[in-house]
């Protein structure tokens, strides 16, 4: 005879180890790396900053204005340099991993880490330049 064992809910638990929370806190490589990520918070901010001051232009001198002087009050002044910070962190760490995420070759051969990085500051600057270029009257 042949018997089949009866189903049963319950499954015996296997060990794991446990993770500590701030796991990403004894490790200076994973501290910078969760820094980086809670730098989006910061760019996501910027964006919506962005599209908010647009819709504001959109809707005329008078609600510009407004907005313009709702950006002079000190706790926003202060955000908006702590998201300037981060969000400088945020360029410079994706220029620095930039070789990591594009493998580019010329010619055969691969192009070095430090030519990307470099190209890539190069352009920042040159249209920051042009950016403040443009605002101070061109």
């Amino acid at each position: 005879m042949n018997q089949t064992p009866a189903y049963t809910t319950h499954h015996p638990r296997w060990y794991r180890t446990r993770v500590s929370t701030y796991w990403w806190s004894r490790k200076w490589a994973y501290f910078r790396f969760i820094v980086r990520e809670l730098t989006s918070i910061a760019v996501a901010y910027v964006v919506v900053l962005t599209l908010v001051q647009i819709q504001a232009l959109r809707q005329g001198a008078d609600e510009y204005a407004e907005f313009q002087e709702l950006l002079r009050k000190p706790l926003l002044l202060s955000l908006n340099m702590i998201a300037l910070f981060f969000v400088l962190y945020h360029a410079i760490t994706w220029f620095n991993l930039a070789p990591k995420a594009v493998v580019a070759h010329f010619r055969g051969k691969r192009i070095s880490d430090t030519l990307i990085k470099a190209s890539n500051y190069v352009v920042w600057l040159a249209i920051s330049g042009g950016v403040i270029w443009l605002l101070s009257g061109g």
